[in-house]
């Protein structure tokens, strides 16, 4: 007897009754069979050996593909477990879920786990593997998997279990004589886990309350080949290396200080880096047509309450008593704006309206999600709203979408894009937000871009386009957003008068390009490594005589640089000149300027190059040309 089984291709293929999805692998092809990893049967993943029934829809997922990457790194969470067991036969297992890249499990164990015993560990894990002991899937009763876990002393699992709907079946997973909870799908059998790596232990409350017992937590990492983990481990050396924390204090750009933790202080250095970027944003706003605002830090509850940020962000929101009324530190400029609209009548023939502000934001973050510039409690956001009409949406959405891409090229970066749907604490009405969503599509596929869709995951005043930033180790951030709202309008009603003589509502675009101005600060350290472009670098030319015999002819050419708008430092410390020129290079300066009595004679210069090294003696007016042109071109 057979059966039909649908691919995913949309053609049909049959295969004997009682076939399971490896059956159907290899009846394909040999290869496939090889480099399959687990199922998708009517879009629901499962175990290669699940048996298929007719008319299933059948996708066969292979080593390379996103979702085999998640089972192999939950299965190597389970060899984790099993190590540990068999090194440490009282220690007692929580949860060991796949993350972003890899893996952690939670163990109760008594002795503190060390960086020997980890690697002991690791060592285990491999010999499970060299095993080839299978993954084997076994469904129980609620009452049955409880008296399993009860012979073997798992007091958090029987936790897990019991908080399981009653009546409902338990699935657990077995290899050879490790058995664990598990939903599954897990990979064949051990060996099929190539390329992994234990990178750290930390600590862990049980379920993330305070109040449970402290666990350990063992990280690693899994790939689908090990050609993919060397890479992930090369990356995150070099992401050491890059940390814009430890960048950011060598380059003196920023400081965090106890007095004001989450509260970053910016050094000279800094405020020139974060300046040439608001400048860039000036001019690009500009030319697109935009003014600029600026609107207060701190506004009343009355406000907040209009804007619906009270009721659904206050606990982020740092507040204060002013002449016996509440007031809050603006979390956002958007409301600001609507006051801004709201100043003056406006008329039809004004839109669209785009107006910009670059606005100083404060959000109260957890002390423990607080991480550099990457999550601050004070920041600059560079906001922008644009008012207009309905038929205005998708040119103003596209015209966003050009500056934010204008903008991201300027800095070498790829992105890519999700369309974040309505979540569940949205207001506003289905018709409005229907409207909201196939317009932010329509925009996108007009543009021919390809995007994701992320559901759930708008604001709750309107759905949003979010741009995520890859930067030069492959990692991804979100930064821009689009975000289009029929609400605040509504909220603060904001009227024009229309070509019929009537009010009307009109329809916002919030958005920010860079995001947090701190944070954008960040990825770009991390991205360039801190070797920034000359025309983003604070200081862009070094000058560093031999002694001080030379200090009067290096004030000349220091001079002559400055009034040429060249960002330029002396180094006229009493120090030996390679010395100098080392302490140059860790500052990652673009151009250093060498003068000696060669130099002060033949009144030209000696020029290293952060790019070329040692260049020789050359004219000053060629490397200020030179400098002119890469900041006039913003050259990476």
């Amino acid at each position: 007897m057979s059966i039909n089984i649908k691919l995913n291709d949309g053609s049909i293929r049959e295969i004997n009754d009682n076939s399971s999805v490896l059956d159907l692998a290899n009846s394909i092809s040999r290869n496939l069979g090889k480099s399959a990893i687990v199922g998708e049967v009517n879009k629901t993943l499962v175990d290669l050996n699940y048996k298929l029934k007719n008319n299933d829809e059948v996708n066969i997922i292979t080593r390379d593909d996103e979702k085999a990457a998640e089972v192999i790194r939950h299965s190597t969470s389970h060899i984790l477990a099993q190590a540990v067991k068999r090194i440490y036969k009282d220690a007692k297992l929580a949860i060991g879920p796949a993350i972003d890249n890899g893996f952690y499990y939670d163990f109760d164990i008594e002795t503190p786990l060390t960086t020997e015993d980890i690697e002991k560990i690791e060592k285990e894990m491999n010999n499970i593997v060299s095993e080839n002991l299978k993954f084997e899937r076994i469904d129980v009763s609620r009452e049955e998997a409880i008296k399993i876990m009860k012979e073997k002393n798992e007091d958090y699992k029987i936790e897990l279990i019991m908080d399981l709907p009653e009546g409902q079946n338990i699935s657990l997973y077995k290899q050879g004589d490790f058995i664990d909870l598990c939903r599954g799908p897990h990979i064949l059998s051990t060996k099929y886990a190539k390329a992994f790596k234990l990178i750290s232990v930390a600590g862990a409350y049980w379920r993330g309350n305070e109040k449970n017992k402290m666990l350990q937590r063992v990280y690693g990492v899994a790939f689908g080949d090990k050609k993919q983990l060397e890479t992930h481990l090369h990356n995150l050396e070099e992401a050491k290396k890059r940390d814009h924390r430890k960048l950011g204090k060598e380059l003196k750009l920023f400081s965090f200080m106890p007095e004001g933790p989450g509260f970053p202080l910016f050094l000279p250095k800094g405020v020139v880096l974060k300046n040439t970027l608001i400048d860039l944003w000036r001019q690009l706003h500009s030319e697109a047509g935009y003014v600029e605002v600026e609107t207060p830090i701190m506004l009343n509850k009355k406000l907040w309450e209009t804007s619906g940020h009270w009721y659904h962000y206050k606990e982020n929101m740092y507040t204060s008593i002013i002449d016996e009324e509440e007031f809050a530190l603006k979390p956002m400029n958007c409301p600001g704006g609507m006051l801004v609209y709201k100043s003056e009548t406006h008329s039809y023939r004004d839109f669209p309206m785009r107006v910009g502000e670059i606005g100083r934001v404060h959000r109260h973050e957890l002390s423990g999600a607080l991480h550099g510039l990457m999550r601050v409690r004070a920041f600059t956001q560079d906001d922008a709203h644009i008012f207009m009409l309905p038929n205005q949406i998708k040119s103003e959405i596209k015209g966003v979408v050009d500056l934010i891409d204008k903008v991201y090229s300027i800095f070498g970066f790829k992105y890519n894009i999700e369309l974040s749907t309505r979540p569940e604490d949205s207001m506003g009405s289905d018709e409005d937000w229907n409207l909201a969503e196939q317009s932010l599509k329509d925009a996108l596929d007009e543009l021919n871009l390809d995007y994701k869709i992320n559901e759930g995951d708008g604001a709750f005043y309107g759905p949003k386009i979010d741009f995520h930033l890859e930067d030069s180790l492959g990692r991804t951030w979100q930064c821009g957003t689009i975000q289009l709202d029929f609400q605040l309008p509504q909220r603060f009603e904001l009227e024009y008068i229309g070509s019929d003589g009537e009010k009307h509502r009109p329809i916002v675009i919030h958005r920010v390009i860079f995001g947090s101005i701190e944070r954008f600060i960040g990825i770009l350290i991390e991205h360039f490594a801190g070797k920034f472009p000359t025309w983003l670098a604070p200081v862009q030319v070094k000058v560093l005589p031999i002694s001080d015999k030379f200090n009067s002819y290096s004030e000349e050419v220091v001079k002559k640089l400055k009034s040429n708008g060249i960002r330029t430092e002396i180094d006229d410390r009493n120090e030996k000149i390679g010395y100098k020129i080392r302490e140059a290079r860790n500052e990652r300066v673009p151009y250093i300027i060498v003068i000696g009595e060669k130099e002060e004679n033949e009144k030209n210069i000696s020029l290293r190059s952060r790019k070329n090294g040692d260049e020789g003696s050359t004219q000053l007016e060629d490397l200020i040309e030179r400098i002119s042109k890469e900041v006039t071109n913003r050259d990476l």
